[in-house]
């Protein structure tokens, strides 16, 4: 079975001259073309182009959205993979929405605000089980308290930082310049040290550690602002923090050669 542009247009809430640009750059070919000329597609390609739509949810242009298709072919175990992330965003929204209803409920009703209630679904918490799997419960431990002892303004000062940060990198990696000029390696500087501001992360607890030879953890410093980097490339909601695959990948070289001349 196959459907006609028209259709899929419709039922995917796209237009038939998007699916024609795909067509044209080979993001999304029609399984065939009638002879009247009109392109339909199959079930084949409906799985393609649903990957498509996810992927542009992300925030990702389409020369990206073209890399991460071509590097992962197998489409169910892709798709896997992006749904349980769907699944967490649900449910973190899900906990906002009643998080916010009970706010307003409370506002129009004169009653009392229940603080504890309020933050639902906007904690970092989310990342528990996943920070404890990659670098342990001490490291989660520290974070945590780390940001639970900020104020209000110290919280959001950290924030707009980390903000400031991936703009300044989605700039740099769309500006044409080098991942070893000067520039982006100053961005690279900046990045660091917000790292190894942070309790609980390598970066940070190597700063006051000294190997036999005296040197303060810089190889455990390298490794790990080296690992981050690929990371960054591999999983879509880092990426999206510096403009998608591509502007995550000009991050991960500029750090590794950041590492590599420096820690």
């Amino acid at each position: 079975m196959d459907w006609s542009i028209q259709d899929i247009a419709r039922i995917a809430g796209t237009t038939s001259r998007t699916l024609r640009h795909y067509d044209d750059i080979g993001l999304l070919k029609p399984s065939r073309t009638g002879h009247n000329g009109y392109r339909y597609y199959n079930q084949a390609a409906l799985v393609q182009l649903q990957r498509i739509l996810l992927l542009r949810g992300l925030g990702l242009g389409l020369p990206v959205i073209s890399q991460v298709l071509d590097d992962e072919t197998d489409a169910a175990k892709a798709l896997t993979g992006h749904l349980e992330w769907l699944k967490q965003e649900q449910q973190r929204l899900a906990r906002q929405i009643a998080s916010v209803t009970q706010t307003i409920d409370a506002v129009k009703g004169g009653g009392e605000i229940m603080a504890e209630d309020m933050f639902n679904g906007f904690d970092h918490t989310q990342y528990k089980d996943e920070v404890e799997e990659r670098w342990g419960k001490d490291a989660y431990a520290k974070g945590d308290s780390w940001w639970r002892g900020m104020s209000a303004d110290e919280k959001t000062a950290w924030k707009q930082r980390s903000q400031q940060l991936g703009e300044d990198w989605i700039a740099a990696a769309t500006s044409g310049i080098a991942p070893d000029s000067p520039e982006a390696q100053g961005i690279a500087r900046r990045h660091v040290e917000w790292l190894t501001g942070i309790p609980g992360t390598p970066a940070s607890d190597a700063r006051g550690t000294r190997d036999g030879e005296g040197n303060t953890g810089t190889r455990d410093v390298k490794a790990y602002v080296a690992g981050l980097g690929e990371m960054y490339v591999a999983d879509p909601r880092f990426a999206k923090n510096y403009g998608g695959v591509e502007g995550a990948g000009f991050v991960r070289d500029a750090l590794k050669i950041y590492a590599e001349q420096n820690l």
